[in-house]
């Protein structure tokens, strides 16, 4: 009688882990579905990339890229909030943007399979660092915005 108690104890016990453990992924899963970013573009990434440097000091990151939502055309130099490998992660923080007021778009990087989110798009670098420090300045309490960068496309 004991030993059937202390099994069912045992059962209950690893039921548990089982069932917290399922419940974590699947809320993780869920978070994924409701436009959480799931991979963003690391700091190591970044670092990785070779930056190209101009007179004034703001790097730059050399990609080729294609659009995949954008009203408008692809200027020289954009910047870029947010790098996703899941398109829907893009979409969400895409159409948050424009609820926002920017002029945001989605380009693809087919080499590293990355989506880049765009705040905006500019003829110029010095048009584009500008409007990169106020996007920063906008959202000082948002860590993932104040990794925004500059990418020229190639």
């Amino acid at each position: 009688m004991m030993g059937a108690a202390l099994m069912l104890t045992s059962c209950k016990t690893s039921q548990s882990a089982y069932k917290q453990a399922y419940e974590k992924a699947k809320a993780q899963e869920t978070a994924q579905q409701v436009n959480a970013p799931v991979e963003q573009t690391t700091v190591a990434e970044a670092t990785t990339a070779t930056p190209t440097q101009t007179s004034d000091n703001t790097p730059v990151r050399q990609e080729s890229v294609s659009v995949v939502r954008m009203d408008g055309s692809l200027k020289a130099y954009s910047v870029v909030c947010g790098s996703f490998s899941v398109q829907a992660n893009a979409e969400g923080l895409c159409q948050y943007l424009v609820s926002e007021g920017y002029k945001a778009g989605i380009v693809k990087n087919f080499d590293k399979n990355m989506y880049r989110v765009l705040v905006g798009t500019y003829d110029t670098k010095s048009e584009a660092v500008k409007a990169k420090d106020a996007f920063k300045a906008a959202y000082p309490s948002r860590s993932d915005f104040q990794e925004a960068w500059i990418l020229l496309n190639r």
